[in-house]
This record gives C-alpha cells, sequence and structure tokens, in this order.
C-alpha cells in the first residue's frame, strides 16, 4: 500500500509497506525497523512478535518519545505489561496494532510535529 504525505520536511516518512516490507523515505526495508521523525533505526533485531521482551522496550524507553506506536505484523496483537515497565516508568504511551495501521498514524502524528516512535515488526 502508497502512503501520501505532501510534505516531509526533512523527516523520516514512511511512503509505503506491505507483506514483508515498509518504505521509509522511498527505501525499502525487509527487517523490523524503528522510525522517529529525525533518526532511522533499520534492523531493530526483532524477527517476530513472539520474540518481543523488556529488553526490546528498554531501548525504545531511551529515545524518550511522546508515544510509541507498536505494529505487532499482519496480526494486530496486544503485549504482556510486564514487559512494558520500562515505557511506563517513564509515562511513555505504548499502542499496539498492525504494521499496516502503525505506518499510517506515524504519518499523521509525524506530521503533526509529534515525537512519535513506530517500532514496526516487518
Amino acid at each position: 500500500m502508497k502512503l501520501h504525505l505532501t510534505s516531509a520536511e526533512n523527516n523520516y516518512l514512511i511512503t509505503a509497506c506491505g507483506r514483508q516490507f515498509v518504505e521509509v523515505n522511498k527505501q525499502q526495508f525487509t527487517s523490523s525497523l524503528l522510525v522517529m521523525p529525525q533518526q532511522l533505526i533499520n534492523d531493530w533485531g526483532v524477527a517476530n512478535f513472539a520474540e518481543l521482551n523488556e529488553a526490546h522496550l528498554e531501548k525504545i524507553a531511551t529515545f524518550n518519545p511522546e508515544v510509541v506506536l507498536l505494529g505487532t505484523g499482519e496480526k494486530h496483537q496486544f503485549l504482556n505489561p510486564n514487559i512494558t515497565k520500562s515505557l511506563m516508568v517513564k509515562g511513555i504511551p505504548l499502542e499496539c496494532m498492525t504494521t499496516a495501521a502503525a505506518c499510517r498514524t506515524y504519518n499523521i502524528l509525524m506530521s503533526e510535529g509529534r515525537n512519535v516512535l513506530a517500532a514496526l515488526i516487518v
């Protein structure tokens, strides 16, 4: 699916997503990644949802985002609250959704100037 936004203002913009890829600024990625307006980490090290653990979210917490969008793949899934402690302690909300929904939501929040982090499982 192609995603459209008129201006990214030199930020990282998700330009497309599919079953086995996410495209950021027209560059395609086939492994899980972290996308923020000013930073991209193209190998988050998470192969699938079942692999997620507290250390993965502790890494996310170090970026101090305003909100985290967790793209769980093709299927919408929820994390065990014990895994999200590092985010909860810092008051960082976590929203779980499919990866496609996280891509769309990221673009909207980023275009509003929000400090959003999309953690996308591809």
